[in-house]
């Protein structure tokens, strides 16, 4: 899993060895221990190789700046701590995997996320590749609970899936970086109840048989 999440962080350069996976781990759990005292701003390479054991010309021949290597830090916190739900239910599923998320990103690690996201914002080559590799395959996680939920007959088949995730996800997102409304379990459930009020199926209604 470790070599995955590092692989090709900057597919421009193709530079450096077949990297240690004894070092990489100490790398980023160095990077996630110092997320959780620090800023991304705050973060350096120095402090993340006097933490992690390894040269700074080690790390640089993996990742081109910190965002990068707190990117990989960040995304592999998130895949050990959110796992995504298969209740057989798609409203509990989404309502599970938004509170999921919600800790995640309100906790020490993954406030970070909020960083990355202006990060993006100022470095358009980081943007792309904090959208490929981050954002898209935690999209991926939303829309497999999507389809099978349609599969299942909990999702109206005739939606626009991509525009009703947005709806989902949406409001969290603007929570997380407008801090104007808290985010919580009863939150998560809310913005989930609401949603399926537009896209759940309504039960079918029983059949009244006439007097003769």
């Amino acid at each position: 899993m470790l070599a995955e999440i590092g692989e090709g962080v900057h597919s421009g350069s193709g530079r450096g060895r077949p990297r240690s996976e004894a070092s990489q781990a100490a790398v980023l759990a160095a990077t996630t221990e110092l997320l959780k005292e620090t800023s991304l701003r705050d973060l350096s390479i120095e402090a993340i190789a006097r933490k992690a054991g390894v040269g700074k010309l080690t790390i640089y021949r993996w990742w081109p700046s910190k965002a990068y290597v707190a990117l990989d830090a960040v995304m592999y916190s998130m895949r050990k701590n959110v796992v995504p739900p298969d209740t057989g239910s798609a409203e509990r599923d989404f309502a599970l995997h938004l509170r999921s998320v919600i800790r995640f990103y309100t906790g020490p690690v993954g406030r970070t996320f909020r960083q990355l996201l202006a990060e993006g914002q100022n470095d358009p080559e980081f943007g792309e590749v904090f959208l490929q590799r981050f954002l898209m395959p935690r999209r991926e996680v939303i829309e497999s609970i999507w389809k099978r939920g349609v599969d299942r007959g909990d999702i109206k088949s005739d939606l626009a899936m991509d525009t009703v995730l947005d709806l989902i996800s949406g409001p969290m997102i603007f929570r997380l970086l407008t801090g104007h409304a808290p985010l919580s379990d009863a939150q998560a459930d809310a913005l989930i109840a609401g949603a399926f009020r537009g896209v759940g199926k309504e039960p079918a209604r029983p059949t009244v048989k006439g007097k003769r």
